[in-house]
């Protein structure tokens, strides 16, 4: 199996301000095209070839000799979430199941959005922060690099890119700001209650 970049599901300028589409070609034209590029170069030939991208990131995780693969299969993993979890006008509390698990697994929306945020800004360097699936309950974790909530026996449902290529052309070293803005004006909640959905179902 070839992978493939995805077409972004709304036009350059869709997200705009609060993520540029000088922004988004870099992110998703260079940074993700890389990923997959790389991850075709590296699995072609090996065990691996012909794998689902999640099988493949489970089956690399914490193996040194295939620290190459599972660091771009699960980047292009993140980044395929990511751009399906934004849209234009997006953002502010969710409804549906995703609002009812949030209140039972933090209590509120605005908790759960302070929790999220911390996460997001004190994640060390390159990484993510994310809202996941674990067990019967709704869990915020952050992992380092291209690591996410799957090797760890969840389902990320919202993810949040905090490499500073995700934001840095639009709010320098204002991560915070970012992490904000994506949450209150970006966040495709009906996309985010599909995650859900399949992964409950």
């Amino acid at each position: 199996m070839t992978f493939k970049l995805s077409d972004l599901p709304y036009d350059y300028e869709a997200l705009a301000p609060y993520m540029s589409s000088q922004t988004l070609h870099l992110h998703h034209d260079k940074h993700h095209q890389t990923y997959v590029t790389n991850l075709n170069n590296l699995i072609e030939g090996t065990d691996l070839e012909g794998k689902s991208l999640e099988e493949i990131v489970k089956a690399s995780y914490g193996d040194p000799a295939k620290q190459g693969i599972f660091n771009n299969s699960g980047q292009h993993w993140n980044h395929e979430l990511f751009w399906r979890i934004m849209k234009k006008g997006g953002g502010g509390k969710p409804g549906g199941e995703v609002a009812r698990r949030i209140d039972d697994a933090f209590g509120n929306y605005d908790t759960f959005a302070e929790q999220f945020k911390t996460a997001a800004a004190t994640q060390f360097g390159s990484g993510w922060a994310w809202l996941a699936v674990s067990g019967d309950t709704l869990k915020v974790v952050k992992t380092p690099n291209g690591e996410n909530p799957l090797v760890h026996d969840m389902v990320p449902i919202l993810g949040i890119d905090v490499w500073e290529h995700a934001y840095y052309l639009d709010y320098q070293n204002r991560r915070p700001e970012y992490v904000a803005a994506f949450l209150n004006n970006l966040v495709n909640w009906e996309e985010v209650e599909k995650e859900l959905q399949n992964a409950i179902g």
